[in-house]
């Protein structure tokens, strides 16, 4: 097969290790793979995890990050990248600096701040630096309820707080913004909703609500799969179903792994051979 006619579609994850395989760089990984997409990565700390919690993490140092980064520009045709745990101001301001002329394709920002089970994973002086260096350069940022709440400094209870929150980091220059999770506005409980914020327009994506405590992971598995759509070309609108529906299936299908917050389902989304066809993927 000639693959120069059809190049691999390539992405990249800036992030941190998860020695429990469950999250960052090992989660975008995998979610790379089972989308058809090949995966660089450019590491940004390492934490001692498992599904019990974290009891160390390691910053790498800025050189370092500079050179990863370096690297991958220098031999990669990259589509689209997603960055999860930064960790730092410090880290922030470096991974902006060299992201300034745009050398990855689209830019999914995941505004990683705290561990499925309560570390923080980034500095809270960072915060302020995320929202001045990274988010003028989002293509689409994907926070949490609470991630939203931090970043704008508002209270997210209904769907219309939800709407001003992602209009304020529209406002900070993020071009969409997705929302996830949550029941508001009096939505049942056993629905959870996310919802897409474009420039012109809102989209919300239903799916039941699974009672399982085997989540860890789906905040960097979405932004990964959000990633890799972009990275093969498609919509924001396209690539945010399709990351709505990869990680319904990956909570409801739960592995049972661990005696904690278990990781997510990867390998329970339809199949996903190379995307080299010029075909979309399921």
């Amino acid at each position: 097969m000639n693959t120069h006619l059809h190049p691999v579609p390539q992405a990249l994850t800036i992030a941190g290790s998860d020695s429990g395989g469950g999250a960052g760089i090992q989660a975008d990984l995998k979610t790379f793979q089972m989308r058809g997409v090949f995966g660089t990565s450019v590491l940004t700390a390492v934490t001692a995890q498992n599904t019990l919690g974290v009891s160390g993490v390691h910053l790498m140092p800025s050189e370092i990050i500079t050179q990863q980064l370096e690297a991958v520009r220098a031999d990669f045709r990259i589509g689209a990248f997603k960055t999860g745990m930064l960790g730092t101001a410090e880290i922030i301001e470096t991974v902006a600096a060299f992201l300034q002329n745009k050398p990855f394709g689209r830019y999914v920002l995941d505004p990683v701040m705290v561990a499925k089970g309560g570390a923080p994973l980034l500095q809270s002086d960072a915060v302020a630096a995320m929202k001045t260096h990274l988010l003028p350069l989002a293509d689409v940022v994907t926070p949490n309820l609470s991630e939203a709440e931090a970043l704008t400094g508002i209270r997210i209870e209904t769907a219309a707080d939800a709407e001003r929150a992602a209009r304020l980091l529209q406002d900070a220059g993020a071009k969409n913004v997705v929302i996830k999770g949550g029941h508001l506005d009096g939505s049942t409980s056993a629905v959870c909703t996310d919802r897409l914020f474009t420039p012109s327009e809102t989209l919300a994506a239903e799916a039941p609500r699974y009672p399982t405590r085997h989540t860890h992971g789906t905040g960097c598995t979405f932004a990964a799969c959000m990633t890799a759509e972009l990275a093969k070309g498609r919509s924001i609108e396209a690539a945010f179903q399709t990351a709505k529906a990869f990680i319904t299936a990956a909570v409801s299908h739960p592995l049972n792994i661990g005696s904690g917050h278990g990781p997510v389902n990867h390998w329970a989304y339809a199949d996903a051979s190379p995307d080299i066809s010029g075909k979309d993927i399921p």
